[in-house]
C-alpha cells in the first residue's frame, strides 16, 4: 500500500494527496502519517510545493470529515434512541438517556474535543460522526476540524520534508505512537465502560433505597 500511494502521489501530485486524504479520513485504517511524511519527502524530489501540498492535504481532510459528519447527522440522536430502544439496547444494556447524556457531554466538550481528536489515530476520523449525531454547529464544526487538520498535516509534510531520503525510518517512530495511542484508547474506553455501569446501577441502588 505504501508504495502504491507513494507511486499515486508522484503521478498525480497535488490531486493524489487530497484524495488520498479525504478517503483516509473515511477509511481511518489507510495511514494517513504515509501519505503527509511520504508526500512532504516527494516535495524535494520532484516539482511539488510543500505549501500547496498542506493545502491539499487540509482539504482533503476537510471533505472527508464533513462526509462522516452528515453520516452522523443521518444516524442523529433520535434515531440513535429508537435503535437503543430495541433489542440492540438490551444486549448493550444501553437506554434511550444515555445518549441523552451522552449528547449532553458532547454539547459541552464538542468543540475541543473535536480538535484535539484530530491528532489521535483513528478518531481523528471517527469523531466527526458523533459531531454530527449531536448536531454540532457546520460552522463550528469546520472551524475546529480545518485549525485540527492544519496543524497535524502541516507537522508531518513538514517533517517528510526536512528528513529527506529518512522519510520511511521516520514513519516507524509513528507506527509506534499510533500503537501506543491505540493501547491507551481501549484501556479508557474499557475503563469509562466500568465506571459508567458502576455509576448507573449506584444512582438505580440509590433510587430504591
Amino acid at each position: 500500500m505504501q508504495e502504491l500511494m507513494i507511486s499515486l502521489m508522484s503521478k498525480y501530485g497535488y490531486f493524489a494527496v487530497f484524495a488520498l486524504i479525504a478517503i483516509e479520513n473515511i477509511f481511518p485504517p489507510i495511514p494517513s502519517e504515509v501519505i503527509l511524511i511520504g508526500g512532504g519527502f516527494l516535495t524535494t524530489t520532484i516539482d511539488l510545493n510543500v505549501y500547496i501540498m498542506i493545502i491539499a492535504a487540509t482539504l482533503g481532510s476537510v471533505i472527508g470529515a464533513i462526509v462522516l459528519y452528515y453520516i452522523g447527522k443521518i444516524f442523529n440522536k433520535e434515531r440513535l434512541k429508537r435503535i437503543i430502544s430495541g433489542k440492540i439496547g438490551k444486549v448493550l444494556r444501553l437506554k434511550a438517556k444515555d445518549i441523552e447524556m451522552a449528547d449532553e457531554w458532547f454539547d459541552k466538550k464538542g468543540n475541543v474535543t473535536v480538535f484535539f481528536c484530530r491528532f489521535v489515530p483513528i478518531v481523528r476520523s471517527l469523531i466527526s460522526i458523533p459531531a454530527g449525531m449531536s448536531e454540532m454547529s457546520m460552522l463550528k464544526f469546520l472551524l475546529y476540524t480545518t485549525v485540527g487538520s492544519l496543524i497535524w498535516n502541516t507537522v508531518l509534510i513538514f517533517i517528510g520534508n526536512r528528513v529527506g531520503d529518512n522519510w520511511e525510518s521516520i514513519l516507524g517512530i509513528f507506527d509506534q505512537y499510533s500503537h501506543i495511542v491505540l493501547v491507551i484508547l481501549i484501556v479508557l474506553f474499557v475503563g469509562f465502560l466500568v465506571w459508567f455501569y458502576k455509576f448507573r446501577k449506584t444512582k438505580k441502588d440509590k433510587k430504591v433505597n
